[in-house]
């Protein structure tokens, strides 16, 4: 392996490493999944707000597409619907930025692989796949919780578009990360890496998913809305595709056959569709490992971190949900939890070769300070920096819930409350079926039930939506 040219001097190396204990305490340093505790925390605690204040305060200084995914999820929690579309709309202008991006220059994206030198989270905050999706997915759940179901629909055909070019975009990642892995003999295989946790990310139900970014609930529920806007030969290919992500699940396969006799209406009947989402989705915590690199016919072990995915609170759903005397039991048709398992095992690859050439770096420098130096202070000062700089990625969307599960019901329209069965007992709400479609959307947070009633049916003139309150009602439901 040759020798990188112009590397310091054993004292510009120390001078370097000081230099680095001086970036640590600085913003790319510090640990996403501690600064976003205190932050669920409080949401889970029946006060969003306060939540969306802590985030508000902690990210004073930067504000970028992660900042506001995470608000907009906040928001939409404390009910504050219109707060919450304006902070995921600037989140939407980041992910379609980067989509316009994917469509025009690819390579742009692609990049190189002897980015992050240093460490990863100097990247800019591009989101990981499964997340831009969910985030037009959820601002179309805004919409219908504000009882505005054609720009939910817009919002819906958005989602399709936004899996196509991510589709496109990762085939040709894939092409480029073997061609480099290639070109420079380094492994990829994260199977292959001593000491990682091979089954958090490598495991049945993971393997399952078709690819991290497509759900079986995002396509139901475009079906849903097609269905509710009188589009039955759009909503068809809908619950076709949630049946393909999620198959031999007969709450899908029931939406897909009785299409048509539900078509009539006219029978005094809402048709219910509860999403009931719980917990919070995983976190990526950074583990270090000593990769054994070889430089001027030596073996140097420098450590190289690597992000793992550890589940924080995968939630509990309630066991029945009854209105009108319907009776409905939830079932999970989108596990989050998974998605974003799925999408570090997609992305390990590239990771891995970055961390490979970003070890080559730091070998390469402790070589040359041991040998500059015979006292061996400015290599321990270079092993000792390499180990404090060396963080992964722990960012991602982490108030996005940990799965979604859908429940169903034609209810007497007019109906004026529906009961939650949860853990702790069961909960009354009051609510009112109204119109031939309705969606009703619950969260359970750490025992706590969020629920966020829609204001009408489709349909409902503008001025009518916003003279009715979308206040989400809380309840302390269980506890852990």
């Amino acid at each position: 392996m040759t020798a990188f040219p112009n590397l310091p001097s054993a004292r510009s190396c120390l001078l370097l490493v000081l230099l680095l204990f001086a970036l640590s305490g600085c913003a790319a340093f510090r640990s996403y999944n501690a600064e976003l505790t205190e932050t669920i925390n409080l949401a889970a605690s029946g006060n969003p707000g306060a939540a969306a204040a802590a985030l508000q305060k902690s990210h004073r200084r930067k504000r970028d597409l992660l900042y506001y995914l995470e608000l907009g999820e906040l928001q939409r929690l404390d009910g504050r619907f219109e707060d919450s579309q304006k902070a995921w709309l600037d989140a939407d202008k980041a992910v379609q930025a980067w989509e316009e991006t994917a469509k025009v220059n690819p390579g742009k994206l692609l990049g190189g692989a002897a980015g992050f030198v240093l460490n990863e989270k100097l990247g800019t905050y591009e989101g990981h796949d499964y997340e831009k999706v969910m985030l037009t997915t959820r601002m179309a759940l805004n919409h219908l919780a504000r009882g505005d179901w054609d720009t939910a629909r817009v919002d819906i055909k958005r989602t399709h578009e936004r899996e196509t070019v991510i589709e496109n975009l990762r085939a040709q990642e894939i092409e480029k990360t073997e061609q480099e892995a290639t070109k420079r003999g380094a492994k990829t295989a994260f199977k292959d890496l001593n000491g990682y946790p091979v089954q958090t990310i490598d495991n049945p139900e993971v393997n399952a998913l078709r690819n991290s970014y497509q759900s079986a609930f995002s396509h139901y529920l475009s079906g849903f809305v097609y269905e509710a806007l009188g589009e039955p030969s759009l909503a068809a290919p809908g619950y076709r595709k949630a049946i393909e992500l999620h198959p031999d699940n007969p709450i899908l396969e029931e939406a897909l056959s009785g299409l048509d006799a539900r078509g009539g209406g006219g029978d005094g009947k809402t048709d219910v569709l509860f999403v009931i989402e719980s917990g919070t989705a995983p976190a990526r915590v950074s583990q270090q490992i000593n990769l054994p690199i070889p430089y001027n016919n030596k073996l140097l072990f420098v450590p190289v971190s690597f992000p793992v995915i550890r589940q924080e609170d995968p939630g509990t759903l309630p066991s029945a949900i009854r209105m009108g005397g319907s009776t409905a039991t939830p079932t999970v048709v989108t596990s989050v939890d998974a998605m974003a398992r799925r999408s570090l095992q997609e992305e390990m690859p590239r990771i891995m070769l970055r961390g490979i050439i970003r070890s080559t770096a730091k070998a390469a420098l402790q070589y040359e300070a041991f040998r500059q130096d015979e006292t061996g202070l400015a290599g321990i000062a270079v092993i000792l920096g390499s180990i404090l700089t060396e963080s992964a990625d722990e960012r991602g969307w982490r108030t996005l819930p940990a799965q979604i599960a859908i429940a169903r019901a034609r209810v007497t329209t007019g109906t004026p409350y529906l009961e939650v069965d949860t853990p702790s007992g069961t909960q009354r709400i009051a609510l009112t079926a109204t119109g031939r479609y309705q969606v009703i959307a619950l969260r359970m947070l750490r025992g706590r039930l969020f629920v966020m009633p829609p204001p009408g049916p489709p349909g409902d003139k503008p001025e009518q939506q916003a003279s009715t309150p979308s206040t989400p009602q809380t309840f302390l439901a269980a506890t852990r």
